[in-house]
Protein backbone atom coordinates (compact mmCIF):
# COMPACT_ATOMS: atom_id res chain seq x y z
CA UNK A 1 0.00 0.00 0.00
CA UNK A 2 2.64 2.32 1.05
CA UNK A 3 4.30 1.60 -2.27
CA UNK A 4 1.36 3.29 -3.68
CA UNK A 5 1.86 6.24 -2.69
CA UNK A 6 5.55 6.42 -3.44
CA UNK A 7 6.18 7.34 -6.79
CA UNK A 8 10.40 7.77 -8.24
CA UNK A 9 11.54 9.60 -11.58
CA UNK A 10 13.71 11.42 -13.51
CA UNK A 11 12.82 15.12 -14.61
CA UNK A 12 12.42 18.83 -14.30
CA UNK A 13 11.01 19.35 -10.26
CA UNK A 14 9.91 22.72 -11.36
CA UNK A 15 7.44 21.43 -13.96
CA UNK A 16 5.59 18.99 -11.11
CA UNK A 17 1.91 19.77 -11.36
CA UNK A 18 0.66 18.55 -7.87
CA UNK A 19 0.09 20.40 -4.94
CA UNK A 20 3.74 21.27 -3.42
CA UNK A 21 7.25 20.77 -4.43
CA UNK A 22 10.16 21.41 -1.71
CA UNK A 23 12.68 23.52 -2.50
CA UNK A 24 16.40 22.55 -1.30
CA UNK A 25 17.19 25.86 -0.14
CA UNK A 26 19.84 27.82 1.61
CA UNK A 27 19.46 29.68 5.55
CA UNK A 28 18.51 32.52 3.69
CA UNK A 29 15.61 31.31 1.35
CA UNK A 30 16.42 33.75 -1.28
CA UNK A 31 17.93 31.53 -4.02
CA UNK A 32 20.74 30.15 -5.22
CA UNK A 33 22.23 27.18 -7.30
CA UNK A 34 21.33 24.32 -8.63
CA UNK A 35 17.58 23.09 -7.46
CA UNK A 36 16.87 26.42 -5.88
CA UNK A 37 18.19 28.45 -8.77
CA UNK A 38 15.51 26.74 -10.78
CA UNK A 39 12.70 26.76 -8.67
CA UNK A 40 13.34 30.32 -8.04
CA UNK A 41 13.63 30.79 -12.15
CA UNK A 42 10.31 29.32 -12.79
CA UNK A 43 8.37 30.77 -10.04
CA UNK A 44 9.15 34.15 -10.89
CA UNK A 45 10.46 37.21 -8.63
CA UNK A 46 6.74 36.83 -6.32
CA UNK A 47 8.73 34.12 -4.75
CA UNK A 48 11.33 35.40 -3.60
CA UNK A 49 9.48 38.36 -1.53
CA UNK A 50 8.13 35.83 -0.36
CA UNK A 51 10.47 34.19 0.88
CA UNK A 52 12.22 37.57 2.28
CA UNK A 53 9.21 37.70 3.99
CA UNK A 54 9.72 34.80 6.16
CA UNK A 55 13.33 35.92 7.41
CA UNK A 56 15.26 32.74 6.72
CA UNK A 57 15.26 28.92 7.74
CA UNK A 58 17.41 26.62 9.92
CA UNK A 59 18.69 23.49 8.72
CA UNK A 60 16.47 20.55 9.16
CA UNK A 61 13.14 22.97 9.41
CA UNK A 62 10.70 23.85 6.46
CA UNK A 63 8.76 27.05 5.51
CA UNK A 64 6.25 27.34 2.55
CA UNK A 65 5.20 30.16 -0.11
CA UNK A 66 2.87 29.88 -3.16
CA UNK A 67 3.99 28.34 -5.81
CA UNK A 68 3.15 31.83 -8.24
CA UNK A 69 4.24 30.76 -11.33
CA UNK A 70 4.50 27.35 -10.55
CA UNK A 71 2.70 24.43 -12.10
CA UNK A 72 2.17 23.28 -8.26
CA UNK A 73 -0.02 25.24 -5.43
CA UNK A 74 2.89 25.76 -2.88
CA UNK A 75 6.67 25.59 -2.45
CA UNK A 76 8.28 23.95 0.66
CA UNK A 77 11.37 25.25 1.37
CA UNK A 78 13.83 23.36 3.49
CA UNK A 79 17.67 23.48 4.27
CA UNK A 80 19.44 20.57 4.04
CA UNK A 81 23.22 19.65 5.68
CA UNK A 82 26.22 20.07 4.10
CA UNK A 83 27.85 17.03 4.19
CA UNK A 84 31.12 16.54 6.70
CA UNK A 85 31.91 12.88 6.40
CA UNK A 86 28.93 11.37 8.41
CA UNK A 87 29.82 12.07 11.66
CA UNK A 88 28.35 15.22 12.57
CA UNK A 89 24.61 14.80 12.78
CA UNK A 90 24.01 14.89 8.46
CA UNK A 91 21.41 12.26 8.77
CA UNK A 92 19.17 13.30 11.28
CA UNK A 93 19.20 16.93 9.60
CA UNK A 94 18.65 15.52 6.53
CA UNK A 95 15.70 13.03 8.22
CA UNK A 96 14.38 16.50 9.71
CA UNK A 97 14.31 18.10 6.11
CA UNK A 98 11.83 15.65 5.31
CA UNK A 99 10.18 15.17 8.45
CA UNK A 100 9.25 18.73 8.68
CA UNK A 101 8.20 19.11 4.70
CA UNK A 102 5.87 16.33 5.00
CA UNK A 103 4.41 18.25 8.60
CA UNK A 104 4.12 21.46 6.52
CA UNK A 105 2.38 19.32 3.59
CA UNK A 106 -0.12 17.73 5.83
CA UNK A 107 -1.03 21.26 7.88
CA UNK A 108 -1.74 22.46 4.57
CA UNK A 109 -3.48 19.88 2.91
CA UNK A 110 -0.78 18.77 0.48
CA UNK A 111 -2.03 15.90 -1.26
CA UNK A 112 0.78 15.89 -3.80
CA UNK A 113 4.37 16.38 -2.94
CA UNK A 114 7.37 16.05 -4.68
CA UNK A 115 10.91 16.15 -3.15
CA UNK A 116 14.35 16.75 -5.16
CA UNK A 117 17.57 15.09 -4.05
CA UNK A 118 18.20 17.24 -0.96
CA UNK A 119 21.98 18.07 0.06
CA UNK A 120 23.05 15.88 -3.44
CA UNK A 121 24.29 18.66 -5.25
CA UNK A 122 26.90 21.50 -3.60
CA UNK A 123 25.80 20.45 -0.26
CA UNK A 124 28.18 17.20 -1.40
CA UNK A 125 25.66 13.93 0.34
CA UNK A 126 26.43 11.05 -0.31
CA UNK A 127 23.48 10.06 -3.13
CA UNK A 128 23.44 6.43 -1.51
CA UNK A 129 22.99 7.80 1.77
CA UNK A 130 20.88 10.02 1.52
CA UNK A 131 18.59 8.25 -0.53
CA UNK A 132 18.23 6.23 2.31
CA UNK A 133 17.38 8.59 4.42
CA UNK A 134 14.87 10.16 2.32
CA UNK A 135 12.97 7.02 1.49
CA UNK A 136 13.21 5.64 5.02
CA UNK A 137 11.69 8.73 6.47
CA UNK A 138 9.59 9.12 4.12
CA UNK A 139 7.50 5.08 4.61
CA UNK A 140 8.20 6.14 8.42
CA UNK A 141 5.61 9.41 7.93
CA UNK A 142 3.01 7.60 5.78
CA UNK A 143 2.74 4.89 7.76
CA UNK A 144 0.92 6.71 10.28
CA UNK A 145 -0.29 9.54 7.51
CA UNK A 146 -3.22 9.93 5.17
CA UNK A 147 -1.52 13.39 3.86
CA UNK A 148 0.20 14.05 1.38
CA UNK A 149 -1.46 11.01 -0.42
CA UNK A 150 1.48 10.48 -2.89
CA UNK A 151 5.05 11.41 -2.58
CA UNK A 152 6.95 11.81 -5.89
CA UNK A 153 10.67 11.79 -6.07
CA UNK A 154 12.17 13.88 -8.79
CA UNK A 155 16.04 12.40 -9.55
CA UNK A 156 17.61 15.00 -11.72
CA UNK A 157 19.59 11.98 -13.61
CA UNK A 158 19.85 8.25 -14.34
CA UNK A 159 22.22 7.98 -10.72
CA UNK A 160 19.91 9.71 -9.03
CA UNK A 161 16.99 7.67 -10.19
CA UNK A 162 18.97 4.03 -9.14
CA UNK A 163 19.96 4.87 -5.49
CA UNK A 164 16.32 5.80 -4.69
CA UNK A 165 15.25 2.67 -6.70
CA UNK A 166 17.65 1.24 -4.67
CA UNK A 167 16.60 2.46 -1.11
CA UNK A 168 13.16 1.75 -1.73
CA UNK A 169 13.69 -1.85 -2.64
CA UNK A 170 15.57 -1.76 0.62
CA UNK A 171 12.67 -0.84 2.55
CA UNK A 172 10.75 -3.38 1.23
Amino acid sequence: MLNDRIKITTGDITAFTGDAIVNAANTKLLGGGGVDGAIHAAAGSQLLEACRALGGCREGASKITPGFDLPSRHVIHTVGPYWEGGDHDESTVLASCYQSSLELAARHDVRSIAFPAISCGVYGYPIDAASEVAIRTTIDFLRSNDIPGEVTFICFDDTTYDAYVRAMKNQS
